[in-house]
């Protein structure tokens, strides 16, 4: 049974869904390749259905996280867990939809530019670990 999100739980999960495609993104840098990924990640969450398609595709973009390279993850990874925790609790049946367009996103996002790089894979590594940990 879902129960309604309220706007900080939506802006929650909208806002690490997006910052686990920036933490990949950022893994590689470039100004052509970041817009190929963005393109990848919008296609990639444009897929999705239900709760998590709303989720991702309306309303404003979410705001980044700040600060430098390696503060970033310390923002986003403990985000993508809380998401699956808002979820897990009020929406059960949205929490594998969410992982698997997550997931699909850095992925796409990896591909994007010159296939997936070592540092891509490390970070997408890191993501997953964050969206199947155990709140």
């Amino acid at each position: 049974m879902t129960q309604p999100l309220t706007e900080e739980e939506r802006a929650i999960l909208k806002g690490a869904a997006f910052g686990a495609v920036f933490l990949v993104s950022s893994a590689e840098p470039g100004a052509f390749s970041m817009i190929k990924e963005s393109l990848a990640a919008s296609n990639a969450f444009a897929g999705t259905t239900g709760l998590v398609r709303e989720l991702l595709t309306t309303g404003a973009l979410p705001r980044l996280p700040g600060g430098s390279p390696a503060e970033v993850p310390a923002t986003v990874l403990p985000a993508l867990r809380r998401s699956v925790e808002i979820l897990r609790s009020k929406a059960p049946d949205e929490v594998a939809s969410y992982r698997s367009a997550v997931l699909r996103a850095t992925e796409e996002v990896a591909r994007a530019h010159d296939g997936i790089s070592p540092s891509e894979a490390a970070v997408m590594a890191t993501v997953r670990e964050a969206l199947d940990a155990d709140g």
